[in-house]
């Protein structure tokens, strides 16, 4: 983890930037439980740019709040870059935000369903630029987890609202279109 003082910077530059070029971000996360909500709006005038969030848990919330139908998602495997934006361009669209940032994962102790080891979560942004990554932690530990895989996921947000984005991906970042 990269400590609170790295956090509150990266946090500042993101809010500095969608502020100041009046663009939004809507957030849909999963295995972060809140927790990347919870860190822009700790963010003073987080108002002008967080259009808003959902912790899409399960298959249901999923469905409900954002209106995900199985047949959305057919033929992608779950806990892939390729679903999460699907999440990402469906959380952007539903609250009518610039960009789009979505989370799902595997925060542990124990395995998913879908036979996904803990410590893992595939992270996307959907907007003028995507981009998605996957995190591997290799712990089980629930709570370093989703403090890692929310850092990545702001870390990532940021990257993409840069006024001068790198022409490479950052390590463990793949770009994919929309």
């Amino acid at each position: 983890m990269r400590g609170q003082a790295a956090t509150d910077r990266l946090l500042d530059e993101l809010a500095s930037r969608l502020g100041g070029s009046r663009q939004t971000v809507a957030v849909a996360e999963s295995s972060t439980g809140g927790l990347i909500s919870a860190a822009m709006l700790a963010v003073p005038g987080a108002s002008a740019w967080y259009a808003g969030g959902v912790v899409i848990y399960t298959r249901d919330s999923r469905k409900r709040l954002l209106g995900i139908e199985a047949a959305d998602v057919a033929g992608l495997e779950p806990v892939t870059e390729p679903m999460v934006a699907v999440f990402a361009r469906r959380v952007r669209e539903a609250l009518g935000a610039d960009w789009g940032l979505a989370e799902l994962g595997i925060a542990g102790p124990t395995r998913s369903r879908y036979g996904h080891d803990p410590g893992i979560s595939v992270i996307a942004v959907d907007g003028p630029t995507c981009a998605a990554c996957t995190i591997v932690t290799g712990s089980a530990e629930r709570g370093a987890n989703m403090q890692a895989f929310t850092e990545r996921a702001l870390a990532l947000m940021l990257a993409s609202v840069s006024p001068r984005a790198p022409a490479a991906n950052p390590p463990g970042t793949s770009r994919s279109g929309r």
